[in-house]
């Protein structure tokens, strides 16, 4: 399965505090013959990777060179496989606990609202007045993303709903009653079924994409989903070992596909891969759309409190 530290935020996070992205390449020129034995990482190994923002435990699965640098194919822990990738070592760490703290404070700092690197989010696309609405819906429409990334058409009723909540929650200080229901998971399980019935079969790879979807929901949330006035209703809500997708509806499934184009600019895939990828997330627009009268809050309950701006991480 942003940002919201992304667009900028994303690239210079991910092209920086490396390990060795230079000595790797160097390295790969050497001994161009056994990429495990001659590049910075080796194959099965568990390291620490950049995906957006944040750092994440992975085991690199192949080690090869790819014009003269190193490329490793790795696999994030607890991930589907489905968003397995290449990348370089200039965005691999050791798994050393000096790295591993170092990822810590990453997240805790992606989590905190006075976080300066917080990015641009859905959010702040919609920080605009009343008069404005018309040009929030073109925003998340035609919002500049490069040739190569999945591009997601938003229909207007959704693109309304949008613009709706972040008028329920900032302006009118109302908050989600939660847990909504049905919830991520359980909206996830419906696509499925709905899926199953049309075609008499799932394939795997939709399977795994609905799966990678969930993680990266649960990941997102907190870091990059959440108004400044929904984070305290998190923190009282989301506990122990709780997933936000057990807990949290469609209002916040649909944030994350505002930012998914963000997301998955971190991810190599090959071309036909990604365009596969853009039409499954588009029939789940589609979905969504359909079912948006028995899937979302035609009105918001319970306080937000407190007079904060209206920004979001």
């Amino acid at each position: 399965m942003g940002s919201t530290n992304t667009g900028g935020g994303v690239k210079e996070e991910t092209s920086t505090d490396g390990d060795g992205g230079d000595n790797a390449a160097a390295a790969g020129r050497n001994d161009a013959s056994d990429p495990s034995g001659g590049g910075v990482f080796a194959e099965g190994e568990k390291v620490l990777a950049y995906h957006g923002p944040l750092i994440y435990e992975a085991k690199v699965q192949k080690a090869e060179i790819r014009k003269d640098e190193w490329r490793y194919f790795v696999h994030y822990l607890g991930w589907s496989k489905n968003w397995d990738e290449w990348v370089p070592a200039d965005r691999m760490l050791k798994c050393t606990e000096e790295n591993i703290r170092k990822q810590q404070a990453l997240e805790k700092n992606q989590n905190s609202e006075k976080n300066p690197r917080s990015g641009r989010s859905t959010q702040t696309k919609l920080k605009v007045s009343k008069g404005k609405k018309r040009k929030v819906q073109s925003d998340l429409q035609d919002e500049k993303i490069p040739e190569n990334l999945v591009k997601l058409q938003f229909p207007v009723t959704l693109k309304k709903q949008l613009v709706d909540e972040w008028e329920f929650v900032t302006q009118m200080g109302k908050l989600v009653k939660l847990p909504r229901s049905p919830n991520v998971d359980e909206i996830l399980k419906k696509y499925l079924d709905f899926q199953i019935q049309k075609d008499g079969m799932i394939t795997e790879s939709v399977g795994e994409m609905l799966k990678g979807l969930r993680c990266y929901f649960d990941k997102a949330l907190p870091a990059m989903l959440l108004y400044k006035k929904e984070r305290l209703q998190y923190h009282k809500t989301i506990r122990d070992d709780v997933s936000p997708s057990t807990v949290y509806g469609a209002e916040h499934l649909l944030r994350l596909f505002v930012k998914l184009p963000e997301l998955l600019a971190c991810v190599n895939m090959e071309e036909e891969a990604l365009a596969k990828l853009q039409k499954k997330l588009l029939d789940i627009l589609r979905f969504l759309q359909k079912n948006q009268s028995t899937f979302f809050l035609s009105a918001y309950d319970g306080a937000a409190g407190g007079a904060d701006e209206s920004d979001a991480k």
